[in-house]
């Protein structure tokens, strides 16, 4: 299983949010859906509800290469819908 990794901007978003380390890495490693990056083809959206934020949507944006899934961002979107 390849490690994910926070950027210090991705850090920062998460303790500024309330977000939890391991819902970002689930959002990460296992998405309910995608969505490619606007305008940067190597970074992609991956979405999940989370059921303990009362079945919120998480947005984490990260770039996945060989060797690990950096994480840029984190976020819930109010937003999102599960495209089919």
């Amino acid at each position: 299983m390849k490690p994910v990794r926070l950027t210090a901007h991705a850090e920062v978003r998460l303790a500024r949010r309330g977000l939890q380390r391991d819902w970002v890495e689930a959002t990460a490693r296992e998405p309910e859906w995608r969505e490619p990056e606007p305008n940067q083809p190597d970074v992609e959206r991956r979405f999940r509800r989370i059921d303990e934020a009362g079945g919120r949507i998480l947005r984490v944006v990260c770039a996945e290469t060989g060797t690990e899934i950096r994480v840029i961002t984190a976020m819930f979107d109010r937003n999102a819908k599960a495209t089919p």
